[in-house]
């Protein structure tokens, strides 16, 4: 849909937010940028934590699940806040030369991993949790705070559960690539401002 030519004209007298000379498209502000960087290392560990559990021997696989369940709910609480922080402090909208196919396809990138970075912990929270393995004792948070138990076990349940947790992780590693490759074409092919926003 077109904009109204005053939409426009006043759109370009506004200034892009956090436009400098190294970041010509504006920014992200610092507390942005920490959250989405604090959760690329998280992400990674919990995918490949999530992995090789299967593959552990028995005397270090609680490790794993709390090391990974952990990090899973790390992901969770950094994404509400940084979904809160959206409300306080919005992005800078993305520049004029982005076409619109390319809006709608990062648009849709980023909803789909802002909700299984959501979706995913609270799945395998319910899904040990259905098992009957809350996270207590050997997989408690953080190695040391045992969480509430919010079911008895429930195997149906468990399984269920399981089959999206999974479904949703392998998703995950398709949507970084997409993420990361989009991020990686605006710099190195469109040579735009794109991922200097947030950096």
């Amino acid at each position: 849909m077109d904009h109204p030519p005053a939409a426009v004209a006043r759109a370009a007298l506004e200034p892009i937010r956090g436009q400098d000379v190294l970041h010509p498209d504006g920014q992200y502000s610092a507390l942005a940028k920490w959250f989405h960087w604090i959760t690329v290392p998280l992400m990674f560990l919990a995918i490949a934590t999530g992995l090789v559990i299967r593959f552990m021997k028995d005397d270090v696989k609680m490790a794993f699940y709390a090391l990974h369940e952990s990090t899973g709910l790390i992901i969770l609480f950094v994404a509400i806040l940084r979904l809160a922080w959206r409300g306080f402090s919005a992005p800078p909208a993305l520049p004029d030369h982005i076409p619109p196919t390319m809006r709608r396809a990062a648009s849709g990138v980023h909803h789909a991993l802002y909700a299984a970075l959501i979706i995913q912990p609270i799945l395998g929270f319910l899904t040990t949790n259905a098992y009957g393995f809350p996270m207590q004792g050997a997989t408690a948070f953080l190695g040391f705070i045992d969480l509430p138990k919010f079911m008895e076990p429930w195997e149906s349940l468990a399984i269920a559960l399981h089959w999206g947790h999974s479904l949703i992780g392998w998703s995950l590693p398709v949507l970084l690539a997409l993420h990361i490759g989009g991020a990686i074409y605006h710099h190195a092919l469109r040579k735009d401002g794109t991922l200097l926003r947030m950096l």
